[in-house]
Parts: structure tokens; C-alpha cells; sequence
């Protein structure tokens, strides 16, 4: 029998079968997560809030459950799972920080926000709060205020962001999930640099009520988790309208889990070239052609003007940011990080023609990538340009252009989340011809509201060991 610090390097599904089969209790593996927290926090930086009473008492109640017989409790999918949320997530009794200072005299959370609510649901155990840019603005989470997070396969570079301490948390094997946001790219540009898999889904699929905003008509929620079928399994638990989001569809549900063995038959996969190429690093290209010869995938396609979509995303990024904090920005801006206040600053003087347009050219390109996904299912680019920086880079170079590295890690993420489409982001190894122990992250692209299509790619991808997401053992 695996002991539970053992198991806690396992996916979460193999963790819930364990807690499921009687081998390990629910609360042995709260107490081998908060172990390993402690551990590896170290040096990784990845949380910013323990729950131990909480996830301690939630797992005894869990495990009383299944000593008295409860057939409910036996069948949920993740049973007995430990998991953390950036701290950008409503949990109650904690202080909803956002990264930020300021937030830090707001009152604790009243109640847990609904993604919280059905993760516990499901047998998941809550054991804390997580490391990210302030207010989410950033790719890199290197926060003043808390410390940066670093990565664990190399802790002298950046974990990615803005959900850069979700990604750490479980390429460090201190949970097997976490909950993130991504905005421009914050959930796939750190699954990217750490390793891991991640997904965003839909613009509209999961609602985002209970937790901080950042810019409401890009924001989107999602998992990280170290293999496809977990994703699919904390995406399922997750799905369902909840009205206190305007922005959440009323749209069924539809599970993912069940639809992974189906695998790539039958679906239309190629290359995304021209933008993404030029954007690339001979890293981020020599992932995304180990993954689409692994696919069989013969076709590049193009979708044009990706490079006024990014320009949209950041004006629109910028001035729905700003407008959120206008206040504390005027009273409070020596409390903002210097980044953060300047960019902030900076969206509060756009025109707002600026604006308009921005939304016009989101709107043709929405248009664009629809004609394409007609004739395609999934799309395949690289996530990020190039492997993880140094923590502290200003500049990084991508073939023959020196650009500045905080805002250049999402050049490949922002274009897609302008337009709210599914992506998953996965693993790749051993590309970089002097940094092997650094991964490079890939798109799996799909049409709005076919995740299962995004999810299936990846697990095939994982089947076949083209894409793993090994933990950063100390």
C-alpha cells in the first residue's frame, strides 16, 4: 500500500480511487498535503494562505462518511482530493486579496464563491490560498507583496501568471489541483512554464462570481492538474449556470470524462502558422511539431490579423482594468504595485474611440475564427514564446527581436482569449537545446463550447507520453 505522501504524487484520480478502495483516509492525505506545503513553500512561494482547521475537519467528516457505509460519499469524483484556488477565489473567512495590498483590510470572504462550493461537492478538500500578480495584471507573479513565486523545475525563473502559484502548487506535488483565471493567458502561459496541464474554458461556461475581477468581458476560470483526465474531472464538477453571473450561459451540462477514450478519430486537427510562428521561439516550434506529428496533423491553417486581436485585448484589457480601480487609484496609488499602477494609470487616459475599435476588431476576429473552426476542430499553436525567464528579466529574445519579457510571454495566449475559445494547455519536454529540465507549453484550440474536443487531444497526447507533467521532486 502507497503511504499518503506517496499518493499525493499520484493524479487525483488515482488519489480519489485510493481514498475510494480504503488504502489511505482523506485525512491522511490533508495532513501529507499540508507536510509537503510546508516543505516545498520553502522555496517554491506558491501559497499565500493555509486552511488547515478547514480541510482537516472537512476530511474527517469525509472519511466518517465512508466508515458509516454512505454510498454518496463513496461514488464522488474526487474524493478526498486536496486542492488550493489563487487568491483571487472568495473562501470564507479569508480576505479575498488579489494579489494586492490594498485588499488586505477588506472584511474575510461571508461565503465560498460557487466553484469552491462544487469542488467540495464533488469530495475535494480545500487546503489553501495561492500566489499570483496583483489584481492578475502580469504574466510572471513576481509580487512585491508577497514574494515571487519560482518555479519548481528551476527556482531561479519565473512561474508564469498571472495564476503563476496555481501552476507551482502542482508542479511541486503540493496538491494535485488548482483553480486559476486567465484573462489575456494567466492559466495557460504558467501551465506553460511549470509544466502542468491546464484549461480554459469557454468565455461564459463557468461562472466567475466569487471572485475578484479583473476584466469582466475576458475573464474566464478554470483548472490545473498534472493530467487531462483530472482536468476533465475538476472541469465537470465545475459546469452549471449560476445567475449571479451575468456572463454565464445557460447552457447544459456537458461532462467531459466520459468522452476522453474517444481519443483524435474523427476530429479535424492542424496547425496554427503564420502569427504563432513568427512569434515563436525555435523552443515553442519544436513543441508544437513533436505534438502535431504525434496527431498525424498535416495542415497549417492561418487566422489573420491575430496581431490587432492582441492590440485589442490589451486596450481593452487596460481600460476595464483601470475603470475597476479608479478609486483606490486615486486615493491609494502608492499602495498598487508600480506595474500595476502605471498600466492602470495608462488605461484610464484611453480614448474611448480606442475602445470601440478594440471591440470592433474582437468582433471581425470572433467572426474569423469561427470560418476557420467550420472547416477545423482543433487547432494546435505553441503557448508561450519561449521557456521560462530568469526571475527579474526585463528583455527576452524570440529569434531575432528583443522584447520586453513581462508583457511578451502572453504574445500567443492573448489573440485566442480575446475571442473566449476552449484551450487546453499541455506539457512538452526536453526541446530546448541547453534547458532540457524546462517544458514548453502547446494550444489544443477548439471550437466555443467544445471543451471535450480540447480534452480528448490532450489525453491522447498523454496516452502516447508526448505530453506529461512530471512532479518537481526537491
Amino acid at each position: 500500500m502507497n503511504s499518503a505522501a506517496e499518493l499525493l504524487l499520484q493524479p487525483a484520480h488515482a488519489i480519489a480511487a485510493a481514498v475510494r478502495a480504503g488504502d489511505v483516509s482523506a485525512e491522511a492525505l490533508v495532513q501529507a498535503s499540508l507536510a509537503r506545503i510546508e516543505q516545498a513553500d520553502a522555496v517554491v512561494n506558491a501559497f499565500t494562505a493555509i486552511t488547515t482547521e478547514r480541510a482537516l475537519t472537512a476530511a474527517q467528516a469525509l472519511d466518517r462518511r465512508l466508515r458509516d457505509g454512505d454510498a454518496a460519499a463513496r461514488a464522488l469524483p474526487l474524493l478526498g482530493v486536496p486542492y488550493a484556488v489563487k487568491n483571487l477565489f472568495d473562501v470564507q473567512g479569508l480576505t479575498t486579496l488579489a494579489g494586492s495590498r490594498i485588499e488586505r483590510n477588506r472584511p474575510p470572504a461571508a461565503r465560498d464563491g460557487p466553484l469552491l462550493q462544487r469542488m467540495d461537492a464533488a469530495g475535494a478538500l480545500l487546503v489553501g490560498a495561492l500566489n499570483m500578480d496583483e489584481y492578475a495584471y502580469g504574466f510572471t507573479t513576481e509580487n512585491s507583496h508577497e514574494g515571487p513565486t519560482r518555479n519548481p523545475h528551476d527556482p531561479t525563473r519565473v512561474a508564469g501568471g498571472s495564476s503563476g502559484g496555481s501552476a507551482a502548487a502542482v508542479a511541486a506535488g503540493q496538491v494535485p489541483i488548482t483553480l486559476g483565471s486567465d484573462t489575456n493567458g494567466s492559466i495557460r502561459v504558467p501551465a506553460s512554464l511549470c509544466g502542468v496541464f491546464g484549461l480554459k474554458p469557454t468565455y461564459g461556461r463557468l461562472p466567475r462570481n466569487g471572485s475578484y475581477p479583473f476584466v469582466a468581458s475576458l475573464d474566464h476560470l478554470g483548472p490545473f492538474a498534472r493530467t487531462a483526465q483530472d482536468l476533465a474531472l475538476a472541469y465537470d464538477a465545475m459546469q452549471g449556470h449560476d445567475a449571479a453571473d451575468p456572463g454565464c450561459v445557460q447552457r447544459a451540462i456537458e461532462p467531459t470524462h466520459a468522452t476522453l477514450a474517444q481519443g483524435v478519430g474523427g476530429l479535424r486537427i492542424a496547425r496554427l502558422g503564420g502569427y504563432f510562428d513568427a512569434n515563436a521561439g525555435p523552443e515553442a516550434r519544436a513543441a508544437v511539431d513533436r505534438v502535431v506529428q504525434a496527431l498525424g496533423a498535416l495542415t497549417t491553417v492561418e487566422l489573420p490579423e491575430a496581431e490587432r486581436a492582441r492590440a485589442a485585448a490589451f486596450l481593452i484589457s487596460n481600460a476595464e482594468g483601470a475603470n475597476l480601480h479608479l478609486a483606490d487609484l486615486r486615493s491609494r496609488a502608492q499602495d498598487f504595485e508600480p506595474l500595476s499602477r502605471d498600466r492602470f494609470l495608462a488605461g484610464a487616459l484611453l480614448p474611448a474611440a480606442w475602445v470601440v475599435q478594440a471591440q470592433r476588431v474582437r468582433r471581425w476576429f470572433a467572426l474569423r475564427a469561427a470560418e476557420l473552426l467550420r472547416d477545423v476542430d482543433v487547432l494546435i499553436a505553441p503557448a508561450t514564446p519561449v521557456v521560462a525567464p530568469v526571475i527579474g528579466s526585463e528583455w527576452m529574445d524570440v529569434n531575432d527581436r528583443r522584447l520586453p519579457a513581462r508583457p511578451s510571454l502572453g504574445l500567443l495566449t492573448q489573440p485566442i482569449s480575446c475571442i473566449g475559445l476552449p484551450v487546453c494547455a499541455v506539457p512538452v519536454w526536453g526541446v530546448h537545446p541547453t534547458l532540457p529540465h524546462l517544458p514548453m507549453g502547446v494550444q489544443i484550440i477548439a471550437a466555443p463550447w467544445r471543451e471535450d474536443h480540447a480534452l480528448r487531444v490532450a489525453h491522447a497526447l498523454e496516452r502516447a507520453g508526448v505530453c506529461v507533467a512530471p512532479v518537481a521532486l526537491p
